[in-house]
């Protein structure tokens, strides 16, 4: 997914000392036929949950009444994208050559590596528009790796008054084999009306819980739709409630804290103004990095890329490095 801000901020991806709940704010999403989402991260008290970097969460939109997700091609570097739908279903193509459909309860992820280009829209079968687009930041490493593209459906394990997905990482007995380049967590948590969990966490990561829907108090604090409580290094339990009489869900995102120095620029992730200025030529000038989508036919067949801010993009070091 893209971040089609017509004038992005610079971010200077970092930790920090917030502990608290983040609060949402809307941008628009889609070009042409942009819906509405919720974006949590990255924000100027909190940047990054382990290597999570970026979260949208968007519906239920009703496509019918407003046209839907359409995404032309666009760029990424640094990064792997988490798509994760509750309802709906949205095709996905990239220049690595793959065509796949994404569905509610299956994990997609696809890893830019050096350089990517990818488009998504949502299929005529859509009614509801229901999900969350994450990014996750990739190490020095591994930032240059190739294009990639992994599929997996967590089989759904039950606990006590909830059901739990785990799509990346391990929680609650439940793994998910898909590989990643830091430790990471990410799962869907179903909770009956009434009902609560305590879900006991590894203490060597940062968690996150993103409200989905319903009455949701997270350690005793309670969360509107679209809110994302953040919890630091050391926490050993979570207690996470539905406080109502209907269901509610929530997303579960954890990791190690991330390091190492990051700019996140529209959608590229890199380590210094000039790598993320040299990103924005090659993709101007149609460069072989980025590759190109085939059988994509929206109304724009690339989205171009923002003019960079007057300033210079400067990365900070995060507390400890």
């Amino acid at each position: 997914m893209s971040n089609t801000d017509a004038t992005p901020d610079e971010v200077t991806c970092r930790a920090s000392p917030f502990v608290g709940v983040l609060q949402p704010r809307d941008v628009p999403l889609g070009g042409p036929r942009a819906i509405r989402v919720r974006r949590t991260l990255p924000q100027r008290e909190r940047s990054l949950i382990g290597a999570w970097c970026f979260a949208d969460h968007y519906g239920p939109h009703d496509v019918r009444a407003g046209g839907g997700m359409d995404v032309p091609p666009h760029p990424h570097t640094g990064l792997q994208t988490v798509t994760w739908l509750f309802s709906g279903e949205v095709e996905h193509r990239d220049s690595g050559g793959v065509h796949a459909l994404v569905r509610p309860g299956e994990l997609n992820l696809m890893t830019a590596g050096a350089g990517i280009c990818h488009s998504e829209v949502s299929t005529p079968n859509t009614r509801v528009l229901h999900g969350v687009q994450l990014w996750v930041a990739l190490p020095d490493d591994a930032r240059d790796t190739g294009r990639d593209f992994a599929h997996f459906a967590p089989i759904p394990r039950r606990l006590d008054g909830a059901t739990l997905r785990v799509f990346l990482g391990e929680l609650a007995g439940a793994r998910s084999p898909v590989p990643t380049f830091t430790p990471l967590l990410g799962a869907q948590l179903d909770l009956d009306p009434a009902a609560g969990v305590t879900l006991e966490l590894d203490p060597a990561f940062e968690h996150g819980v993103l409200v989905d829907r319903g009455d949701v108090a997270v350690a005793g604090t309670a969360l509107a739709v679209g809110e994302l409580s953040f919890h630091p290094v050391g926490c050993t339990g979570l207690r996470v409630a539905n406080r109502g009489a209907e269901p509610a869900r929530v997303v579960v995102l954890g990791g190690t804290p991330f390091r190492e120095q990051l700019v996140m620029w529209w959608n590229f992730v890199g380590r210094s103004h000039d790598e993320i200025a040299a990103y924005r030529r090659l993709w101007e000038d149609g460069d072989a990095r980025f590759g190109s989508v085939s059988g994509y036919r929206g109304a724009l067949s690339r989205l171009p890329a923002p003019p960079l801010p007057g300033g210079k993009l400067r990365p900070r070091a995060n507390p400890g490095v």
